[in-house]
């Protein structure tokens, strides 16, 4: 690789035409550090720019620096491969190379409904709850023919309820209208309620062992400290796609976006990163530099807003009454315990009187705080007993010794037994 053209920055950006021109002109063969810089600059085209200057230079720098010679983009994925077969993840749902032998494929169903709990929720929280899914409903049909109801009972504790609901709703879909068999095709399952382009791509390549493009937290950290990218996330997200995607094993497409996942999550991890264990350090930017744990870059994040609200802990011979929320909105078709609206400026005085279900004597019983994605929640919860002869508009009253069965969702489940705790304290 010594006698390569030496390109500099100004070059490429003197003119997109030129540049392209240029570098079109000097790919010689598909593989090679080469040819994975001029793949990144191809894809991102549209979106090269002065912000993204350092970077990029850095990438083009590396094109003479010998360690990344030695190391071209074959030697690179049969290193992380080989280590993926020694040191990677043994999960449910994943097939690992040596189990092809005396296994089926992947099963869609298990693959798809793993992703779908994974988002935004941890290996270890999600685990649990995809065996007693499978359990319950072993296949698509059968997840489709369950109500509703159960399966939001059943998700309660895994946050971000629009998933339950559109896991339904896409059970429903693969089902009646595509005979049980999920798609392959990355459009065609991006079409299905629920899934978007992430999730798309890892089923293909999981479920599939299509050529995919998944990129999800471990491998952004993978990614940039390799590169040392000086672009922050969120904006650097269309470079280390592209660089992830040029790095993938065309031969072995679902084990290599496997294998970098792994990476991430048991090697390159946030804080303490074990580089000794690393595949891939001695191509590795951050790692030469020793400043691993400054990668990846990040925009500073705004404080999460708080809003507050009270909700109604009422109970009655042992029983608490709980409600279900409209269908849209957060916690949509959840269960909960009626309350305020929970806004900025809180509910005044004349707010939680007209909410009330009736009049009585409510107690304080504490204040629960929950985090979203979006906002932190402060929930006053006001208690008390409720006479016999009542009767709720809507909802039910369900045994307080069978709450984990009313499928609540965590703050409204704090708010709960925050409230049980309160009369307790009482008797």
């Amino acid at each position: 690789m010594g006698g390569r053209p030496r390109w500099d920055w100004a070059q490429l950006h003197a003119s997109f035409s030129e540049a392209l021109r240029c570098t079109r002109r000097r790919v010689e063969a598909p593989g090679g550090v080469e040819a994975l810089v001029l793949r990144v600059i191809l894809d991102n085209k549209a979106s090269l720019s002065a912000a993204g200057k350092r970077s990029w230079e850095f990438i083009l720098s590396n094109l003479r620096d010998p360690v990344l010679d030695e190391l071209d983009i074959s030697q690179l994925r049969a290193a992380l491969l080989e280590w993926y077969g020694a040191q990677g993840r043994s999960l449910p749902w994943r097939i690992r190379p040596e189990e092809r032998g005396d296994r089926a494929a992947p099963d869609p169903y298990a693959v798809w409904l793993s992703e779908i709990m994974l988002q935004q929720t941890t290996i270890p929280h999600a685990t649990p709850y995809w065996r007693a899914f499978l359990e319950r409903w072993p296949t698509v049909h059968d997840l489709a023919r369950a109500p509703r109801e159960d399966v939001l009972a059943a998700w309660a504790g895994l946050g971000y309820y629009a998933r339950a609901r559109n896991l339904h709703k896409c059970a429903g879909v693969v089902s009646n209208e595509l005979d049980g068999v999920f798609p392959a095709d990355l459009e065609a399952l991006k079409a299905l309620p629920g899934i978007g382009d992430y999730t798309a791509n890892a089923i293909r390549a999981v479920a599939f062992d299509q050529a995919a493009s998944v990129v999800d937290g471990n491998v952004e950290r993978v990614i940039s400290r390799m590169f040392a990218l000086e672009t922050p996330l969120p904006k650097a997200k269309p470079q280390i796609k592209a660089l992830a995607g040029a790095l993938a094993d065309p031969a072995r497409p679902g084990d290599y976006a496997q294998a970098l996942m792994d990476l991430g999550a048991t090697v390159c991890t946030p804080k303490s990163p074990d580089c000794a264990r690393c595949p891939w350090r001695r191509a590795c930017a951050a790692q030469a530099a020793g400043v691993q744990t400054r990668y990846p870059l990040k925009d500073k994040k705004k404080p999460k807003p708080v809003r507050r609200g009270v909700c109604f802990h009422v109970m009655r011979a042992g029983g608490l009454w709980l409600r279900r929320r409209p269908e849209t909105g957060l916690l949509g078709a959840m269960m909960e315990l009626p309350g305020t609206d929970w806004t900025e400026a809180g509910p005044g005085d004349g707010d939680v009187a007209a909410a009330q279900p009736f009049q009585g004597l409510w107690r304080d019983a504490g204040e629960v705080r929950h985090v979203f994605t979006h906002f932190e929640l402060r929930l006053t919860v006001l208690s008390t007993e409720a006479d016999l002869g009542w009767t709720p508009g809507d909802g039910a009253f369900f045994e307080i010794t069978e709450l984990d069965a009313a499928g609540l969702p965590s703050v409204m489940m704090k708010a709960a037994r925050l409230g049980i705790r309160a009369k307790a304290r009482l008797l």
